[in-house]
């Protein structure tokens, strides 16, 4: 299966990220892809919550790749940083304004996970390209305190 695989260097400062989430949607408009299709801004946003997790947790600059196979198959988003701390999911306060981010991952994405790579980590995340018909259920289950649906990766 051919694939086509872009990258982006991230600066260790927040304003990248609104960066980053352009870029993305660039890419996702030169392939073709619908930006306003509900994987896409799926896509979106976890590319968001990743670059986030990267500037903010890590302190360090990161890589950006976009994995997209052409024909069928998931949309795959990696970010690199110089961390090695394993990603870990906070309980945020109900009133708080962050801290929901690795739970947003898990309820979003198809699949996650992450890996040790040199003396930092990969966090993946794959986006399947269509628009689930559950897709608002996912989001009102979240806001009625369900556990969120996904791969379970929180516990990694």
């Amino acid at each position: 299966m051919q694939v086509v695989q872009e990258q982006l260097a991230v600066a260790a400062d927040p304003a990248e990220v609104g960066r980053a989430r352009r870029w993305v949607r660039g890419r996702l408009l030169d392939l073709g892809a619908d930006p306003t299709a509900g994987y896409a801004e799926t896509l979106v946003l976890l590319v968001s919550e990743l670059v986030t997790n990267a500037v903010v947790h890590a302190g360090s600059p990161a890589v950006l790749r976009l994995v997209w196979p052409r024909g069928e198959g998931p949309v795959r988003v990696e970010v690199a940083d110089a961390s090695g701390t394993a990603p870990r999911p906070r309980h945020a306060c109900p009133g708080a304004t962050s801290g929901r981010g690795l739970e947003l991952v898990d309820l979003l994405a198809a699949r996650w996970g992450w890996c040790p790579q040199g003396g930092g980590k990969l966090v993946w995340c794959e986006v399947e390209r269509t628009d689930p018909a559950d897709g608002a259920a996912a989001w009102t289950d979240l806001a009625d305190g369900a556990a969120p649906r996904g791969t379970g990766a929180l516990t990694a």
